[in-house]
């Protein structure tokens, strides 16, 4: 693969599968515009990742669930690197609680985040690769979350079934412009985010439970979103890749005899 002469926009990439996204793309040849909320730090290191690898690198703090900030953004990218050819939505924000407990404000937030930013950055994406007529590729990174209902993760979980579909909609409005749209679900990946949650010892207990008996990192993850952005998936539009460890999979089910 490769993204000579390309640039990209991957948001939420101050850290974790953002991170590793924006750097393998640059890895590849692409300029990269690196977008964060308040990780302002973080992200300038991917950045300068991104430069000691011979690219040009942009970093933009913003909140993807504001509309005219996406906007923005896009049209940054294009100012410093003259084209978008690549757009990933890779920003979200979850809290996990049961949902009749659930504190609204993060309930909400959560769902302005995951599925407005997403659409937002989606329709912006779009409307600059038409107006380049030169097609593209997007990608939205999604979750096993939008079709295993996970408790205590209701509104990420509806968040994450929303961009499935909207994603799928995407594909089939703009596949006659060249612009092809794909959803990538991720496992139960070793993300700063899942530290929000657990720590490492139960992180480290919790992935012997998998199949594979292990988490699966940001680096692999990058290598499977920059195929669905890339001239060998050039016949994919529309579809779900997943890289997940077998998770979807009955593992429940495959006890060794004599065990439960």
């Amino acid at each position: 693969m490769s993204f000579e002469g390309k640039s990209a926009l991957v948001t939420g990439s101050s850290k974790g599968i953002g991170a590793a996204v924006a750097i393998e793309l640059a890895r590849q040849g692409a300029n990269v515009t690196i977008n964060c909320h308040s990780s302002r730090d973080q992200a300038e290191q991917v950045a300068e990742q991104i430069r000691n690898l011979g690219r040009k690198a942009l970093v933009i703090a913003a909140d993807v669930s504001d509309q005219t900030a996406v906007e923005d953004m896009v049209q940054q990218t294009v100012s410093e690197f003259g084209s978008l050819d690549a757009f990933v939505s890779n920003a979200v924000y979850s809290d996990r609680e049961l949902m009749v407990n659930a504190d609204m404000e993060g309930f909400k937030r959560t769902i302005d985040v995951s599925m407005w930013g997403a659409f937002f950055g989606v329709r912006a994406a779009s409307q600059q690769m038409l107006r380049q007529g030169s097609g593209g590729a997007i990608t939205v990174i999604s979750s096993p979350h939008a079709v295993i209902p996970i408790p205590t993760s209701m509104a990420y979980n509806m968040a994450k079934a929303a961009i499935d579909h909207m994603a799928r909609t995407a594909a089939i409005e703009l596949v006659k412009h060249g612009i092809r749209v794909n959803i990538f679900h991720p496992g139960w990946i070793d993300t700063p985010g899942e530290r929000k949650f657990f720590s490492k010892e139960e992180l480290d207990q919790g992935a012997q439970s998998l199949p594979m008996q292990r988490m699966g990192t940001p680096e692999e993850m990058a290598k499977g979103v920059c195929f669905t952005l890339g001239d060998d998936a050039a016949y994919m539009t529309g579809s779900t890749m997943t890289m997940d460890g077998g998770v979807g999979l009955p593992w429940w089910s495959n006890r060794e005899e004599g065990k439960q």
